[in-house]
């Protein structure tokens, strides 16, 4: 699935830190995978495939971020999205049942990562500009997405041209996820008359948002870094091979190639 992130092994798909990842450790993972795999197989059989899955996974995030979040539902809101997150294990052991690994996958769930981060951060948003009722937060939630976003692309522009961008950030996509769907989560139960409990997700979008800026910092400074490092590599490259290029175009060189 695509829904907030991809499984490791489904189609080949990116194997970058997810909000499933995250959520499940190993070893819920590895049982969930187990129990799961019936079901698996099941869709297989009837002709569903992994990409279906990423894109139904995709659309229930997109939806209990989209229709709960902005009506100030975050209990039942982080419910939806909790249990889509588990098409992310169906997709990748359908792939692995199939023996599918594509560039394609890879790229459909890197791209609907993107849409399901903006979705939740944009039902933040959405909340904080109607109902909720507070501009900042509001302004905090857009940080957020826009952040998100800038942080992926920096990553990706980074590896595009040549780079292996080899920092761990502060605070990465699954860090911001986890945060801010444990703490919406959290503050829903606030409709259930658990006291103070709705500040969790104020702090959790400043948390988020500091956090954003500084790893988009870091990886700036590491691109950065990187790049002069083989910008210099490259340039010494160049002058070793004009040397050589001299070295045999020498007089020593072509009197003592005359002379055989």
């Amino acid at each position: 699935m695509a829904t907030i992130g991809p499984a490791g092994g489904q189609q080949g798909r990116a194997a970058t830190p997810t909000v499933g990842k995250a959520m499940l450790n190993k070893y819920a993972r590895a049982f969930f995978t187990r129990v799961l795999t019936p079901f698996a197989a099941f869709l297989i059989r009837r002709g569903v495939s992994p990409d279906t899955v990423t894109l139904i996974g995709t659309a229930g995030v997109v939806a209990g971020a989209l229709v709960f979040y902005p009506m100030g539902e975050f209990f039942w809101g982080t419910i939806v999205i909790t249990l889509f997150v588990f098409s992310d294990l169906v997709d990748g052991n359908m792939a692995r049942q199939l023996g599918r690994s594509s560039r394609w996958g890879a790229f459909l769930d890197s791209t609907l990562d993107r849409v399901a981060d903006g979705a939740v951060f944009g039902g933040f948003a959405l909340w904080y500009a109607g109902e909720g009722d507070n501009n900042v937060l509001c302004a905090v939630s857009i940080f957020c997405l826009a952040s998100g976003q800038v942080v992926s692309y920096t990553k990706a522009r980074g590896e595009s041209i040549g780079l292996p961008v080899a920092v761990n950030g502060l605070v990465e996509r699954a860090e911001r996820l986890v945060i801010s769907l444990v703490a919406a989560g959290l503050a829903g139960l606030h409709a259930f008359g658990v006291p103070g409990i709705q500040y969790l997700l104020p702090v959790a979008l400043w948390i988020v948002a500091v956090g954003s800026l500084v790893t988009l910092i870091q990886r700036v400074v590491t691109v950065r870094r990187e790049s002069a490092e083989a910008e210099a590599a490259d340039a010494e490259a160049a002058e070793a091979a004009e040397a050589d290029a001299a070295g045999a175009e020498s007089p020593e060189t072509r009197g003592s190639e005359a002379a055989k």
